[in-house]
């Protein structure tokens, strides 16, 4: 029986996208040749779906619906990804994805993460390892708030167009003369402000 194989890539950010050999590259190349070796249990690849530059906590990647769309046609029967969090970072949106695997009879290795799901200990693995995923994207959302808040605090400008009474120089707000005359009746009968 030929076991059809997609491989999922993904990775977060652009950075490194633009090297001769990438993340993505790699993932897809290290799969391919797990496959290549699982080739006595009928197993054949089908496809690579990659998603660049698209985080692991959204469900909303075009290479992921593609591939489940066709999951849903028959025409994979495995997913093969190079660790667990390059599917999902997201433990509900992974486990509503094994259901979906199920539903259709799909499903899901993991080359540098062994782990058996169809046993107890398999489940309890995997929800851990999801775990950490989750935690470590957390983490970093948690790290790049305090950096914006840090630089606002330090009267760093955040990104956007300045607000109208100010003019940005070297990532400050600074009061705009011109600007500020227009600001400042408003700001004394904010109700009838007319800009």
């Amino acid at each position: 029986m030929t076991i059809k194989c997609a491989i999922y890539t993904r990775k977060s950010t652009e950075h490194g996208l633009e090297q001769e050999f990438n993340s993505l590259q790699n993932q897809e190349e290290s799969c391919k040749a797990y496959i290549a070796s699982q080739s006595f249990n009928g197993w054949q690849y089908y496809k690579t779906y990659s998603d660049a530059a698209i985080s692991g906590g959204t469900m909303e990647r075009p290479a992921l619906k593609q591939m489940l769309d066709d999951m849903a046609h028959g025409l994979v029967n495995t997913v093969v990804v190079y660790k667990v969090d390059r599917l999902s970072r997201s433990i509900l949106d992974f486990h509503n994805m094994m259901k979906y695997f199920e539903k259709y009879g799909a499903n899901f290795v993991s080359i540098t993460q062994s782990f058996d799901t169809s046993t107890s200990m398999g489940k309890l693995t995997l929800n851990m390892l999801l775990s950490f995923a989750q935690f470590e994207r957390e983490v970093s959302s948690e790290r790049v708030r305090d950096k914006i808040r840090a630089s606002k605090a330090k009267g760093l400008w955040m990104g956007g167009a300045p607000r109208l009474g100010y003019d940005l120089i070297n990532k400050k707000l600074v009061v705009s003369p011109t600007e500020a005359e227009q600001v400042r009746p408003c700001l004394k009968n904010i109700w009838n402000c007319n800009l």
